[in-house]
């Protein structure tokens, strides 16, 4: 049952079955500081976490920046084809080094050049040059030339951060020594969307919103429909929702909603006639309507214990719009602001002090998944 916070009941872990009397994550796990700094470690620095689109740094040197937690990160395309990140931090004294670039808006650069002393380093990360003032001592009068020792290119390269792809999806995972590969946190995901013609689609929309709800929140109302039929009422007026499948598997989950009428084959990238959402642990879904030639992404970036920052990415054929694909579009961020009111009102539940620990129903095991990876990510 649903312990309130009345002195008499304490709350209890994660359940590791849903069918267990207390199965969600204590209230204070959606409103506490402290435990949006622990998860800056134990989720956000050991797990993968998407990156950014490959197609949107197609050259050598194209590039854009990707915060982490508290970790600002450079994605490079480097001369040999291969996209990598870096710490966007100069080996010199730490000063930051490309200013905040949005995918939507790549730079170029043959090098990356720390503005504040201009050490360069190349697109592999090693550090390729200095100014002549670290290379003598003319200013200070207790050294000689001879005596400045030579700088060590690789030991002083950039920090590299770990990368891999589903398709034309980046990752990256802070942790030195991941204790998952991408592929093992993916599982059956990563060869379904590789089966898929994604990297054909270009980047056509970006929206950015600020929502005033604990991550967490927002990634339990995606992760479940029984909220739909009374809250997006156009949207499922053409599902089948009886008909609908939740998938779970160890780090993601997929919603399968059946479309009540068959669409145009042209008018699909997945080979059945289905809304299909997968969320990826821990803040990452790729959305297919099944009503337009597309796809969506949303990332779910935490920015404290009470707020985070959707970006919401669409990919199409071309830039330009179709009345299909504008539509699907349209669609989507509708579905996003039913959705802003309702968590913002779960989050405004979960502060107020009255609820200590929920509970869930028997079709919101997907959110189960989320709150119990969450307990074992604080726990590990």
């Amino acid at each position: 049952m649903t312990r309130w916070n009345n002195g008499l009941d304490e709350v209890e872990r994660v359940s590791e079955d849903i069918t267990e009397e207390t199965n969600a994550l204590p209230a204070r796990y959606f409103t506490d500081p402290d435990v949006h700094e622990l998860e800056k470690e134990k989720v956000f620095g050991r797990y993968w976490i998407y990156a950014g689109h490959a197609n949107c740094v197609p050259e050598p040197g194209d590039h854009f920046t990707r915060t982490v937690g508290d970790s600002e990160l450079i994605v490079v395309r480097d001369h040999d084809g291969e996209v990598r990140a870096y710490y966007n931090v100069c080996a010199h004294r730490g000063s930051a080094m490309v200013e905040e670039t949005p995918m939507t808006d790549a730079g170029n650069a043959r090098r990356i050049r720390c503005p504040y002393h201009l050490w360069t380093y190349d697109l592999d990360g090693t550090l390729s040059s200095t100014p002549q003032s670290f290379e003598d001592a003319r200013l200070n009068p207790d050294l000689d030339d001879e005596d400045v020792a030579e700088l060590d290119t690789e030991r002083n390269a950039l920090m590299e951060v770990n990368t891999d792809r589903i398709g034309p999806f980046v990752f990256v995972n802070l942790h030195d020594d991941p204790p998952l590969s991408l592929a093992e946190q993916a599982g059956s995901m990563k060869d379904e969307l590789e089966a898929l013609p994604l990297e054909e689609y270009q980047l056509a929309r970006r929206y950015v919103s600020e929502v005033e709800c604990n991550w967490k929140v927002f990634g339990g109302n995606y992760s479940e429909c029984d909220h739909c039929q009374a809250n997006h009422q156009d949207w499922v007026s053409g599902l089948e929702l009886m008909d609908s499948e939740l998938e779970v598997d160890d780090y993601h989950w997929i919603l399968h909603y059946k479309h009540k009428e068959d669409v145009d084959d042209e008018m699909r990238i997945h080979e059945e006639h289905e809304a299909k959402f997968y969320y990826f642990w821990p803040n990452f879904t790729v959305n297919m309507y099944g009503t337009a030639n597309g796809y969506g992404t949303y990332i779910i970036d935490p920015i404290d214990e009470g707020r985070f920052q959707l970006i919401a990415d669409y990919y199409f054929e071309e830039p330009d719009l179709s009345e299909e694909e504008a539509e699907f579009v349209r669609t989507s961020r509708q579905l996003q602001e039913e959705d802003f009111e309702l968590v913002e009102r779960q989050q405004r539940g979960l502060e107020s002090g009255a609820i200590a620990q929920a509970q869930l129903g028997p079709n919101e095991h997907t959110v189960h998944r989320l709150h119990l990876l969450a307990q074992e990510a604080y726990e590990a």
